[in-house]
């Protein structure tokens, strides 16, 4: 199979050649090259023979073109922050109004964290004064119902 492929690879190079075809395509290759070459050597010769002042001509219109380019970026700038400030106070005034709401929010639950922790105390206050009063109680109960006794066992 590779045989009859490369056969027919041949037999179209010949035909090519035969025809022409591949001669003007080479001719054709080779006028590119000399024209490019020409215009190479052109170009060179020219770049000789440009004095200096035209190169810092060229390099101050350079500088000039990008001294506005920088201008109009700037005005541009400009003109986008003008354009959102309207939008920047908004967020401003949302984000202050979020602010106020979470400081109102943290407020509240510190008032109720301190209601709470008062009522917890009282509780515990209450809690410590009942156990305080029962104790006292028992106490009182334990000394005058062994008071008896010990009359008893002295008598």
């Amino acid at each position: 199979m590779n045989k009859i492929l490369d056969f027919g690879r041949k037999a179209m190079f010949y035909v090519r050649v035969l025809s022409g075809y591949e001669e003007r395509r080479i001719r054709s290759y080779r006028l590119q090259l000399q024209q490019r070459l020409q215009q190479a050597q052109e170009k060179k010769a020219a770049l000789k023979q440009v004095p200096e002042q035209i190169i810092i001509s060229e390099v101050r219109r350079m500088v000039e073109e990008m001294q506005s380019l920088n201008k109009k970026l700037e005005d541009t700038e400009a003109a986008i922050e003008e354009y959102f400030k309207p939008v920047d106070k908004e967020a401003e005034f949302i984000m202050k109004m979020q602010l106020e709401g979470e400081e109102k929010t943290m407020k509240d639950m510190m008032k109720a964290m301190q209601t709470q922790a008062l009522l917890e105390k009282a509780e515990a206050e209450k809690t410590a004064a009942l156990q305080n009063s029962k104790t006292d109680h028992q106490i009182e109960e334990s000394s005058s119902s062994s008071a008896p006794d010990k009359r008893a066992q002295v008598g």
